[in-house]
């Protein structure tokens, strides 16, 4: 065995050349990316004590010292691979990785497409391990607040505080979960600026900065399917939101086109009946094809699904979720249209892979056009993706408090402002009579009797007596 940068190439003609090693890792596994020049096969096997993974590539080599040096450069971090040693076996590459933890391997070959050559695909699974780092329990959450505080009070000197009754308390208020997805990541680039901006590294960005904006909502949770530069099937995305209980789901993109001219940003919801223009049904087709990049199949057959699975996927146009999902991209629609020129001025709807889920009302924002030089200067300001976000969340914000899920802090405290003679409400910033009187589903003017109002002004702080619906 040997290190990459003292392998020395085998005099025989080789079939195949590595000319790359890529490697990414998420949460619950490390994808390892061999690029060759021409097809090569594998043959691939776990070793114990220490704990190893062998790669055999038959009838191959390393392309060149460049590529050696590049290789041994590797940031190995979090990976579960201690080391990678190289050496000779037969005419094959051998590739040992040194590992620091169990993997579950899994292997697979990709042909060449229209961004990369042949590749190899390895894959170590972690197992126990989720895609998401953080999952959402509102127990151990409140558990874990429960703790912080009485740390708190011990370095405080304050008495703890009282022991609770032996009557259980009621469950908290359970918050309204949004699953962020930052389309694209790893091998997967997305589309690329005019200067070379990459859309998974400014989606990525948007969605941190959208995360961190429902997090600090009380009644919000939020999570990313990905939180750092690595690959997920589409399907997976979905499956993600769904093992999260999501509420909700959006996807979030940078537009790309030929040309450099189109401009704007577009909000997009499931079809299953096909796309409402032209450009939805070529930017469905252009986005699903992350899959094939990835190694997984693109083909969209529902014939893996059972009878009644499938009717409720080809149905979707008739249910709540998309009406949900329509009404919520509405007002996404409206809030972007204020920061930036919408690209349509109504939400698209398109067969996108990473929406299709029955249960959970979604939506794909695409954000801008990467592909134009004014629209790629501003989705590198930090400023701006604070807008963009900020443009998401309060049309996701409003959706949901004109429309708050059984038993979730939203409902709670409507509930709370209708019960007895009604409730009252205190005005917060940016609130208009008009929301206040739709947010709890009465009249303005009813609202404004109630109040003995003449006038349609409101002020930060002001009580208003909210009269039945």
């Amino acid at each position: 065995m040997c290190s990459l940068a003292s392998l020395a190439l085998a005099p025989q003609a080789l079939a195949a050349k590595v000319e790359n090693l890529r490697l990414w890792t998420a949460p619950d596994h490390t994808r390892l990316v061999f690029d060759l020049d021409s097809a090569a096969s594998a043959n691939i096997f776990s070793l114990d004590n220490p704990r190893r993974l062998v790669i055999d590539l038959a009838a191959s080599e390393v392309a060149s010292n460049a590529v050696k040096r590049k290789l041994d450069a590797l940031d190995l971090e979090g990976s579960a691979i201690k080391a990678i040693r190289t050496g000779r076996q037969d005419d094959a590459l051998r590739v040992v990785l040194d590992l620091t933890r169990q993997v579950n391997p899994k292997d697979f070959t990709l042909a060449p497409n229209d961004k990369y050559g042949n590749r190899l695909v390895v894959d170590l699974e972690f197992p126990g391990e989720s895609a998401v780092e953080n999952p959402i329990d509102p127990i151990e959450a409140r558990i874990r607040e429960q703790e912080q505080a009485a740390a708190k009070r011990k370095l405080k000197g304050e008495p703890a505080a009282p022991l609770p009754s032996s009557k259980a308390a009621t469950h908290p208020k359970r918050d309204i979960i949004i699953a962020i997805d930052p389309g694209h990541g790893g091998e997967d680039p997305g589309a690329s600026g005019p200067s070379g901006t990459k859309e998974k590294d400014v989606v990525l960005k948007i969605g941190k900065r959208l995360k961190r904006m429902f997090d600090e909502q009380p009644g919000f949770k939020a999570i990313l399917t990905r939180n750092s530069d690595y690959y997920i099937p589409l399907r997976k995305r979905t499956e993600i939101a769904r093992e999260q209980k999501a509420d909700f789901f959006v996807s979030v993109h940078a537009d790309a086109f030929n040309s450099p001219r189109p401009h704007g940003s577009s909000v997009f919801a499931l079809s299953s009946r096909g796309a409402t223009s032209e450009t939805a049904r070529w930017l469905a087709a252009t986005e699903n094809r992350a899959d094939l990049i990835g190694g997984v199949d693109g083909n969209l057959s529902l014939n893996d699904k059972d009878e009644m699975l499938r009717g409720v996927l080809l149905d979707l146009t008739m249910t709540a979720t998309l009406n949900d999902s329509l009404a919520a991209g509405s007002g996404v629609l409206a809030n972007l249209g204020r920061i930036n020129s919408l690209h349509k001025r109504q939400v698209e709807q398109a067969g996108f892979v990473v929406l299709k889920s029955p249960d959970i009302p979604s939506l794909l924002v695409e954000t801008g056009f990467i592909s134009n030089p004014q629209e790629e200067r501003n989705l590198n300001s930090g400023a701006y993706q604070e807008k963009l976000a900020r443009s998401i969340f309060s049309g996701i914000q409003s959706h949901f408090e004109r429309n708050p899920p059984p038993a979730s802090l939203l409902a709670w405290r409507r509930s709370q402002a209708r019960g007895g003679n009604g409730g009252e409400y205190r005005v917060k910033s940016g609130d208009t009579l008009s929301e206040v009187a739709q947010r709890h589903n009465v009249s303005m003017a009813a609202l404004k009797q109630a109040n003995g109002m003449s006038g349609d002004t409101v002020r930060v702080g002001q009580v208003l007596k909210i009269p039945r619906g």
